[in-house]
C-alpha cells in the first residue's frame, strides 16, 4: 500500500463546530460515552493510512501491567501496539486534538487531567482482550480511557466488538459496540470493566488514557 503524504494542520480534525458537547454531557451524567463521527472523515482516513502502514515488526506484543509489573499474558490479550509519539504530522495533530479535549474536560468536569498517552493497536484475526478494568481505585493515574476505531466496512459478523459492563454490577452489559470507522468510546478508567471480543479480521484502533500527575518528591509517576 502506498502511503499518502499528510501535511500538519492541513485537515480540519473535527466533524462539527462544538465537538465536545455531547461527549462531556454523557461523561457528566453516566461516566461513559460512545460518539460516532467525532473526527472528520479526512482526519480519520489519515490516521487509518498511518496505522495500516505500520509493519508488524515495528509493533510490540501488548502486555498487562505497567513498568516493572508489565507481563505478556497471551491468555489475557493478543493485540500488538505502537505508542504514539509526536514524530509525524498526523500523530502531532491527533495529540493536539486530544489536548484540546483534555482542556475541555478539566473546564467542565474539574478532573485535574495532566496529560494523555496513546498507542495504535492491531488485533489480527483471532486476537482479543479479556474482561478487565484499566485502573484500580487509588492505585493508578489513569482517569479516562479512550478508544478510537480505524476500520473500513466493518460488518456485524467480523467480531472485535467492545463490550462495556455496568459500573455497579460488572456482570451486566451496558452495550456492545462494533469497531465502526471513526467511532470514539470514552469511559472512566476506574469504573467500567470492558473487553474486546475475538476479532475475525484485522482490527485497528487507538487506545489512550487521560492521566493525573501522581509524582511525589520520592516517586516519579510512570507513563505507559
Amino acid at each position: 500500500m502506498t502511503k499518502k503524504l499528510y501535511v500538519e494542520n492541513s485537515i480540519p480534525a473535527f466533524s462539527r463546530e462544538a465537538p465536545f458537547s455531547n461527549l462531556l454531557a454523557d461523561l457528566q451524567t453516566k461516566g461513559w460515552s460512545v460518539q460516532d463521527d467525532f473526527f472528520s472523515a479526512d482526519f480519520i482516513d489519515a490516521l487509518m493510512d498511518e496505522v495500516e502502514n505500520i509493519q508488524n515488526a515495528y509493533m510490540l506484543q501488548a502486555g498487562v501491567g505497567r513498568k516493572q509489573d508489565h507481563q505478556i499474558i497471551l491468555d489475557a490479550r493478543r493485540d500488538y501496539i505502537q505508542w504514539i509519539d509526536p514524530n509525524k504530522p498526523i500523530k502531532k495533530d491527533f495529540l493536539k486534538t486530544m489536548e484540546e479535549l483534555r482542556v475541555a474536560l478539566n473546564r467542565r468536569l474539574f478532573l485535574g487531567l495532566f496529560d494523555y498517552e496513546a498507542h495504535f493497536a492491531r488485533y489480527e484475526a483471532g486476537a482479543f482482550y479479556e474482561k478487565h478494568i484499566d485502573a484500580f481505585k487509588g492505585e493508578s493515574n489513569r482517569i479516562l480511557s479512550t478508544v478510537l476505531y480505524l476500520n473500513d466496512n466493518w460488518q456485524d459478523g467480523d467480531g472485535g466488538e467492545l463490550v462495556v459492563y455496568d459500573e455497579i454490577d460488572p456482570n451486566i452489559e451496558l452495550g456492545r459496540f462494533y469497531p465502526k470507522k471513526g467511532r470514539l468510546a470514552v469511559f472512566l478508567s476506574e469504573c467500567f470493566y470492558h473487553e474486546v471480543v475475538v476479532a475475525k479480521r484485522t482490527r485497528h484502533s487507538i487506545a489512550g488514557w487521560f492521566r493525573v500527575n501522581n509524582t511525589t518528591g520520592m516517586t516519579l509517576d510512570p507513563d505507559q
